[in-house]
């Protein structure tokens, strides 16, 4: 019989399959990003459907509990994706300070050049006077 966690996790899981899928096609996220996802997505239904498998997995790694090889795996899973946002915002944020220096630069450089037309311009007026 299924439970009513049973039919919530089903549903989540296919509703995050789609969202991720829709990012996909818009070309919100990668290819590896989508096959990681719809397969995190795949084992997060197949143990809510069946949730006695993570006991046989609990029992082959040695961890004792099926509940507590989940909530493992998950913690896991979860330090790991923490870990590739860090390092996303990270690139994020030098690519960020290396535009802004750019821009700086150019700017200072157009002020620069409209500074010497100016000088330029009024040395020409007192030569001719």
């Amino acid at each position: 019989m299924i439970e009513i966690y049973q039919i919530i996790a089903i549903f989540l899981g296919i509703l995050a399959m789609v969202l991720s899928i829709l990012r996909f096609r818009d070309g919100k996220m990668s290819l590896g990003m989508l096959f990681a996802w719809i397969i995190i997505w795949l084992v997060i239904i197949f143990i809510s459907i069946y949730p006695n498998t993570t006991n046989y997995f609990a029992i082959y790694t040695g961890i004792g509990r099926g509940l507590d090889f989940a909530l493992i795996l998950g913690l896991l899973l979860s330090f790991y994706l923490i870990f590739k946002m860090y390092n996303k915002i990270e690139t994020i944020e030098e690519e960020l300070t290396d535009l802004v220096r750019e821009l700086a630069i150019q700017q200072n450089n157009i002020k620069t050049d409209d500074k010497q037309d100016i000088e330029d311009d009024s040395d020409l007026k007192n030569n001719i006077k």
